[in-house]
């Protein structure tokens, strides 16, 4: 299933960023901050008991106030809300029940959503102070009393948050669906690119609006497969996120290429690839998706001898470490080569989720290995002993050597190349991991 989503929300000043940093760095599976996200830390992901989550900070509430920058945090929190699976309601024991509270609990027992009460700076362990008691007021479940500063608490509160969540449960969608995020920066064809599929075909299974700041789904089917498309909402520069609800957008644009199969990566041929796009292909490929460059608007570029060479050439170097993705130049606005696009959906979509037996990757292995030596550092030279898949999308392979030190990247990139060779493995990124023989799973 895609990872829940967990808000913590409340009046300004309770500790809410306090809980988010003890949640985030206890839990260290995933720890980073999403590229394009403004200075403070909003966004991040984290595990609990084997599960993944994602994490959501949000600027202090404060609903009677007509302050403009209340009223933006006030926004945000709205839409945090909206998109949470589990709301994290934080408020002050030291401070006892406020009006504010009371208002923010109206607030949240409007949206719905499953709502933890969290009585902070219950620093002492033990008894709960007395002040604990006045947040029965609020008509929500039982608080529980943690301390964000020391952490107390936190297990519960997260055991509590996975009690609504089942996991047993997978998206609700078909599993011969093809998921595909359409991503770029803004102004860049997306919209435009899924309307003119849907505008030749019209075989719309069904069509789920949003706002233009949502990422909108829309289902379709075309030759017998089906396809989920996601148009996201564009993604700025890090240093044109005002301190709004556009931040939640490039939230909604991360969220969308973690739960896709396939993305399609949309580069202006008018402006070439720029460093913006090559940070939103970054985070595509480091979520290990499998990706085709699209390139828009080719019916605005004038064309000479190889302009179209050229403009390959230009994307690798754009985009060195995509070096596998596919590219096609379309026009969503005449819909120049859009019929092509499908076959390569479908065939890099394939090629993120081959699997490779052991012997034959073992013979691969063997002939790279025969052809070029392994490096050797200070008279010790690195010794590959076998290759084997651990698992697919993307493609993921174990390398056990001697010693992890003696792995340079470049002979590791020289093994890919050689396997990329054989396979193809067009589209997707490949993912290795070194370990020494004997060595357990960490």
């Amino acid at each position: 299933m895609a990872k829940p989503v967990f808000a913590i929300v409340g009046r300004p000043n309770v500790g809410k960023s306090t809980l988010f940093n003890k949640i985030i760095g206890q839990r260290i599976s995933i720890v980073e901050d999403t590229p394009g996200v403004t200075r403070d830390r909003i966004y991040a992901d984290g595990e609990w008991n084997g599960h993944k989550f994602v994490l959501i900070d949000t600027g202090g509430i404060e609903p009677k106030k007509d302050d403009v920058i209340l009223n933006q945090m006030r926004a945000q929190a709205s839409i945090a809300i909206d998109m949470a699976d589990v709301i994290f309601f934080m408020v002050d024991i030291k401070d006892g029940l406020t009006a504010a509270d009371m208002d923010v609990a109206t607030m949240l027992k409007k949206s719905k959503k499953p709502v933890i009460l969290l009585c902070n700076k219950a620093d002492s362990p033990g008894d709960v102070p007395m002040e604990y008691y006045e947040f029965f007021n609020l008509g929500l479940d039982e608080p529980i009393a943690i301390s964000s500063t020391h952490g107390l608490g936190v297990g519960d509160l997260l055991d509590k948050a996975y009690s609504y969540v089942d996991f047993n449960v997978v998206d609700d969608v078909e599993e011969d669906i093809i998921k595909v995020a359409v991503i770029g920066k803004p102004n860049v064809g997306k919209s435009s690119l899924i309307n003119k599929i849907l505008g030749e075909e019209r075989v719309i299974v069904s069509n789920i609006a949003g706002t233009t700041r949502d990422a909108i789904d829309t289902y379709y089917e075309r030759d017998g497969q089906k396809y989920l498309f996601v148009d996201t909402a564009g993604m700025r520069k890090k240093g044109k996120i005002d301190e709004n609800i556009e931040r939640y957008s490039v939230i909604r644009s991360l969220a969308a290429i973690d739960r896709c199969d396939v993305v399609l990566m949309l580069i202006d041929a008018t402006e070439g690839v720029t460093e913006q796009d090559s940070k939103i292909a970054g985070y595509a490929h480091n979520a290990g998706k499998a990706s085709i460059v699209v390139v828009n608007k080719w019916d605005l570029v004038e064309k000479e001898t190889n302009t179209m060479k050229n403009f390959k050439t230009d994307v690798l170097n754009g985009l060195p470490f995509m070096q596998y993705a596919p590219s096609e130049f379309v026009s969503a606005l005449t819909g120049l080569r859009m019929n092509k696009l499908f076959d390569l959906i479908r065939f890099v979509n394939a090629q993120n989720a081959v699997r490779i037996p052991t012997g034959v990757l073992n013979d691969v292995l063997n002939e790279a290995v025969s052809m070029v030596q392994p490096p050797s550092d200070k008279g010790r030279r690195l010794k590959i002993y076998y290759i084997t898949q651990a698992s697919t999308r993307p493609p993921t392979f174990i390398l056990f050597v001697n010693d992890k030190e003696l792995a340079h990247f470049s002979y590791v990139r020289y093994i890919e190349n050689k396997i990329r060779e054989t396979f193809s493995l067009t589209g997707t990124p490949v993912k290795f991991i070194i370990r020494e023989r004997g060595e357990k799973d960490e």
